[in-house]
Protein backbone atom coordinates (compact mmCIF):
# COMPACT_ATOMS: atom_id res chain seq x y z
CA UNK A 1 0.00 0.00 0.00
CA UNK A 2 1.29 3.41 -0.69
CA UNK A 3 0.19 6.39 1.62
CA UNK A 4 -1.87 8.18 -1.39
CA UNK A 5 -4.35 5.42 -1.76
CA UNK A 6 -4.71 5.95 1.80
CA UNK A 7 -8.36 8.00 1.96
CA UNK A 8 -8.61 7.66 6.14
CA UNK A 9 -7.28 6.98 9.13
CA UNK A 10 -9.28 6.77 12.32
CA UNK A 11 -9.52 5.19 16.07
CA UNK A 12 -11.61 2.38 16.50
CA UNK A 13 -14.33 3.09 19.04
CA UNK A 14 -14.32 0.37 22.09
CA UNK A 15 -17.59 -1.03 21.68
CA UNK A 16 -16.43 -2.22 17.90
CA UNK A 17 -13.21 -3.43 19.20
CA UNK A 18 -15.53 -5.80 20.78
CA UNK A 19 -17.17 -6.50 17.87
CA UNK A 20 -13.70 -7.21 15.70
CA UNK A 21 -12.82 -9.26 19.27
CA UNK A 22 -16.20 -11.46 18.69
CA UNK A 23 -15.80 -11.84 14.98
CA UNK A 24 -12.16 -13.15 15.20
CA UNK A 25 -13.14 -15.42 17.77
CA UNK A 26 -15.96 -16.98 16.00
CA UNK A 27 -14.33 -17.13 12.27
CA UNK A 28 -11.10 -18.12 13.81
CA UNK A 29 -11.06 -20.53 17.12
CA UNK A 30 -7.72 -21.03 17.00
CA UNK A 31 -6.97 -17.08 18.38
CA UNK A 32 -9.03 -17.22 21.28
CA UNK A 33 -6.26 -18.20 23.63
CA UNK A 34 -4.08 -15.69 22.08
CA UNK A 35 -6.16 -12.77 21.48
CA UNK A 36 -5.47 -10.79 24.79
CA UNK A 37 -2.09 -10.69 23.78
CA UNK A 38 -3.09 -9.59 20.04
CA UNK A 39 -6.00 -7.25 20.62
CA UNK A 40 -5.68 -6.30 24.44
CA UNK A 41 -8.56 -4.34 26.05
CA UNK A 42 -6.83 -1.33 26.35
CA UNK A 43 -5.36 -1.35 23.37
CA UNK A 44 -5.94 1.49 20.67
CA UNK A 45 -6.58 0.29 17.53
CA UNK A 46 -6.49 2.28 14.65
CA UNK A 47 -8.32 1.71 11.02
CA UNK A 48 -6.42 2.38 8.03
CA UNK A 49 -8.92 2.59 4.92
CA UNK A 50 -7.59 2.70 1.38
CA UNK A 51 -9.07 3.29 -2.10
CA UNK A 52 -10.37 -0.51 -3.45
CA UNK A 53 -12.78 -0.55 0.04
CA UNK A 54 -9.28 -2.38 2.03
CA UNK A 55 -8.97 -1.57 5.42
CA UNK A 56 -5.74 -2.60 8.04
CA UNK A 57 -6.44 -2.50 11.33
CA UNK A 58 -3.27 -1.71 13.69
CA UNK A 59 -2.08 -0.95 16.89
CA UNK A 60 0.53 1.42 16.96
CA UNK A 61 2.58 0.69 14.22
CA UNK A 62 1.71 -3.07 13.37
CA UNK A 63 -0.66 -4.35 11.52
CA UNK A 64 -2.64 -6.65 12.81
CA UNK A 65 -5.39 -7.40 10.13
CA UNK A 66 -7.19 -6.56 6.91
CA UNK A 67 -10.55 -6.37 5.33
CA UNK A 68 -11.66 -6.04 2.30
CA UNK A 69 -15.38 -5.21 1.02
CA UNK A 70 -17.70 -6.20 3.98
CA UNK A 71 -15.47 -9.43 4.30
CA UNK A 72 -14.40 -11.43 7.03
CA UNK A 73 -11.42 -9.51 9.29
CA UNK A 74 -8.61 -11.53 8.39
CA UNK A 75 -5.44 -12.04 10.63
CA UNK A 76 -2.06 -10.28 9.04
CA UNK A 77 0.56 -12.50 8.11
CA UNK A 78 3.02 -11.12 10.68
CA UNK A 79 0.33 -12.23 13.13
CA UNK A 80 0.74 -15.56 12.17
CA UNK A 81 4.23 -15.85 12.02
CA UNK A 82 4.15 -14.69 15.63
CA UNK A 83 1.03 -17.14 16.70
CA UNK A 84 1.42 -19.73 13.57
CA UNK A 85 -1.56 -21.65 15.72
CA UNK A 86 -4.36 -19.14 14.90
CA UNK A 87 -5.58 -20.56 11.46
CA UNK A 88 -5.36 -23.99 9.87
CA UNK A 89 -2.25 -24.65 8.05
CA UNK A 90 -1.55 -26.42 4.36
CA UNK A 91 2.03 -26.63 2.71
CA UNK A 92 3.09 -26.23 -0.79
CA UNK A 93 6.18 -28.20 -2.00
CA UNK A 94 9.47 -26.25 -2.77
CA UNK A 95 8.67 -25.87 -6.04
CA UNK A 96 5.69 -23.44 -5.47
CA UNK A 97 7.46 -20.70 -3.19
CA UNK A 98 9.10 -18.29 -5.62
CA UNK A 99 5.28 -18.44 -7.81
CA UNK A 100 3.18 -18.10 -4.30
CA UNK A 101 5.79 -14.85 -3.47
CA UNK A 102 5.55 -13.56 -6.54
CA UNK A 103 1.21 -13.78 -6.41
CA UNK A 104 0.59 -16.84 -8.23
CA UNK A 105 -2.71 -18.92 -7.21
CA UNK A 106 -2.36 -22.19 -5.10
CA UNK A 107 -3.57 -25.05 -7.71
CA UNK A 108 -4.53 -28.60 -6.41
CA UNK A 109 -1.16 -29.70 -7.31
CA UNK A 110 0.58 -27.69 -5.17
CA UNK A 111 -1.17 -29.25 -2.03
CA UNK A 112 -0.82 -32.78 -3.24
CA UNK A 113 2.20 -32.97 -4.65
CA UNK A 114 5.29 -34.79 -2.42
CA UNK A 115 6.57 -32.35 -0.48
CA UNK A 116 3.37 -30.64 -0.20
CA UNK A 117 0.83 -31.37 3.00
CA UNK A 118 -2.80 -31.17 3.63
CA UNK A 119 -4.01 -31.37 7.27
CA UNK A 120 -5.47 -35.21 8.33
CA UNK A 121 -9.07 -33.30 9.24
CA UNK A 122 -10.93 -32.08 6.76
CA UNK A 123 -11.24 -28.01 6.39
CA UNK A 124 -14.21 -27.19 4.56
CA UNK A 125 -14.05 -24.68 1.65
CA UNK A 126 -14.51 -21.08 1.66
CA UNK A 127 -11.55 -21.05 5.08
CA UNK A 128 -9.09 -18.95 5.41
CA UNK A 129 -5.75 -21.06 6.39
CA UNK A 130 -1.73 -20.17 6.66
CA UNK A 131 -0.12 -21.55 3.57
CA UNK A 132 3.46 -22.91 4.58
CA UNK A 133 6.12 -24.13 2.24
CA UNK A 134 7.89 -27.59 2.67
CA UNK A 135 11.34 -27.07 4.38
CA UNK A 136 10.43 -23.14 5.99
CA UNK A 137 9.52 -22.29 9.33
CA UNK A 138 7.24 -19.31 9.08
CA UNK A 139 4.24 -19.17 7.10
CA UNK A 140 4.50 -17.54 3.48
CA UNK A 141 0.92 -16.37 2.51
CA UNK A 142 -2.62 -16.42 3.76
CA UNK A 143 -5.16 -17.87 1.34
CA UNK A 144 -8.71 -18.84 1.10
CA UNK A 145 -9.55 -22.25 0.18
CA UNK A 146 -12.01 -22.41 -3.14
CA UNK A 147 -12.24 -25.73 -2.30
CA UNK A 148 -12.44 -28.48 1.16
CA UNK A 149 -9.21 -30.36 1.57
CA UNK A 150 -11.48 -33.54 0.93
CA UNK A 151 -12.20 -32.46 -2.70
Amino acid sequence: FDVKDQSGQNQVKSSVVRGIRSQLTENFPGIEPYLDEILPKKATLTQVKFKGHTSLYKIDDTVIAFQQFNDPIIPSLRLVHQFPEILPAVQVDRGAIKYVLSGANIMCPGLTSPGARLPDESIPAETIVAIFAEGKRHALAIGRLNMSTDE
